[in-house]
Parts: structure tokens; C-alpha cells; sequence
């Protein structure tokens, strides 16, 4: 099943870099979804382990998490790291190409 949420390059680097070198177990992977409500919320990342109200998808062998009550809300996004001016860190921006 194809992942919902896309990982650039950079992004995919950093997450790999930060499980290793946190020791952070295999059953942990990226959990994206929403804080707050659904027209109001903001988008949240994190480092979690799956729970039974979530859609397990694998990109590059870098498990995401994704509530299914949140399903529709995060697809076509994508999630990047940047390092810049602003500071250092990831970002997630929709797909507004349609």
C-alpha cells in the first residue's frame, strides 16, 4: 500500500540518522497526524510505536504511523528537513499541485 505521506531525500536521511543514533527501537517509526481540529490544526511529527488505531505504511524501510481518523487530512504531504537562516528541522507542506 503506497504511504499517503512522501519523505524527501533529506528527510529520509535524518530520520534514519536519528533512530540509530538514539538507539530508538525497531518498533518505533514516524508518526505524522493532527493537533487540534481538523480546519484549525497544525500537523505534528514524532517518533512513536503503532497503536491499534493506526495505518502502518513502509518508504525506504522508515515505518510511518498514521491514525486512521487522520487519514485524510495528511495525504499528499510532504515531509522535508532543511537546514537554513530559520533553523534546522523538519517541515511538512501539501501537495497544492492538483
Amino acid at each position: 500500500m503506497e504511504s499517503p505521506v512522501q519523505l524527501t531525500e533529506k528527510a529520509k536521511s535524518e530520520i534514519k540518522t536519528t533512530l540509530a543514533a538514539n538507539k530508538i527501537p525497531d518498533s518505533y517509526g514516524l508518526r505524522v497526524g493532527l493537533k487540534g481540529g481538523a480546519c484549525s490544526g497544525s500537523f505534528m511529527l514524532g517518533f512513536d510505536t503503532a497503536t491499534e488505531h493506526d495505518q502502518t505504511y513502509m518508504v525506504d524501510d522508515i515505518k510511518i504511523f498514521v491514525d486512521r481518523r487522520h487519514l485524510m487530512y495528511v495525504i499528499g504531504l510532504s515531509v522535508d528537513y532543511e537546514e537554513g537562516a530559520n533553523g534546522t528541522g523538519y517541515t511538512v507542506s501539501t501537495d497544492e499541485k492538483k
